[in-house]
Formats: structure tokens, sequence, C-alpha cells
């Protein structure tokens, strides 16, 4: 009866562990390959930027605590803070959400939106995602030079208030 429940090959311990640490170790190659590519809008910023020197003479009339100080040429930052605007209305009426939008945003103008998470409320989850994605769709009609570039992801909200949306813009910084 004993000899049933033996083992007739060793336990091979680690193997199973081997699948987790190749795909942590791609992980980390992956991040490490994100962060090494710079912004494009700041390396257009830098490029556009006029780089003049100063003569002689304006240094020497200059006094020592007027030194102008350096722009900034690395890769902007997104604030942590989003702004949060909510917008309400049929999803068919494209026009008057994004007079809505463009009324929302107009304190943020000039200003250029990193990431924009929206959430659609209702309470069936295809009908709530599918308007945040409608409510996307107009960020462009709406603020075209604000959501030029910009990241939007869609998402559901539980509320028991159809028709309604929040959006929350993540500005870059500067």
């Amino acid at each position: 009866m004993r000899g049933r429940f033996r083992r007739t090959r060793p336990k091979a311990r680690g193997v199973h562990l081997a699948g987790w640490l190749f795909a942590d170790m791609l992980l980390v190659l992956a991040l490490v390959a994100m962060g090494d590519q710079g912004d494009p809008v700041a390396a257009e910023r830098a490029a556009a930027a006029p780089t003049t020197v100063p003569s002689a003479s304006a240094t020497e009339s200059a006094p020592a605590s007027a030194t102008p100080t350096p722009t900034p040429t690395g890769p902007r930052g997104v604030e942590h803070d989003p702004v949060t605007v909510d917008v309400t209305g049929d999803s068919s009426d494209a026009a008057g959400l994004t007079a809505q939008i463009r009324a929302a945003t107009e304190p943020y103008a000039g200003r250029q939106a990193a990431v924009v998470l929206t959430f659609g409320s209702n309470r069936d989850p295809g009908v709530g995602q599918a308007y945040a994605h409608a409510v996307n769709g107009l960020l462009g009609q709406a603020r075209p030079e604000m959501f030029r570039g910009t990241t939007t992801r869609d998402f559901l909200s539980l509320a028991d208030n159809p028709r309604h949306a929040s959006l929350e813009i993540y500005f870059y910084t500067g």
C-alpha cells in the first residue's frame, strides 16, 4: 500500500518560476526602452527656440543679477491633479456636447492636454462606455489645439445618471 503513492521522478524545484522571471525581465526592458524615448513636442520647442549669443558689450553693461533663466529642454511632465469637466446630453447631439466641452475648458485655453479619462454614466456597461467613447470623439472638435495628440480612455461610471459623462483632464506642466 505504501509503494502506490511513492514518486518515481524527483520533483524539479523552481522550474515553474522561469516563465515569471522572463516576463518580469521583459517588463523591465520595456519600461527602460519607453523611458529612453524623448518627448517629441519638447524637442520641437527646443528646435524652434531662437538661440542668440549676447555680444560682449551687452554682457559688460548688464548687471550680474539679470542673468537669463535657462529654458527647460527635457521632457514635459504631466500635472498630478486633473481638471474635472462634466457634460450632459444625448450622444446624438454632437453640437450641444461640443459646446459644453468648449465652454467648460475655456479657462484652460492655450494649454495642451496629455491624458483624458472619460467616465460615461450608465448601469449598462456597454452603453456607458459607448457614451464615453462618443464624448471623447468630440474633444478634437471642441478644442483642436488643446486635444491634439491627447491620449483618451473610455471608462464606465455606475452612477444612475444616463447621458452624463465626467472627464478628468490631465494637462502637461508648464
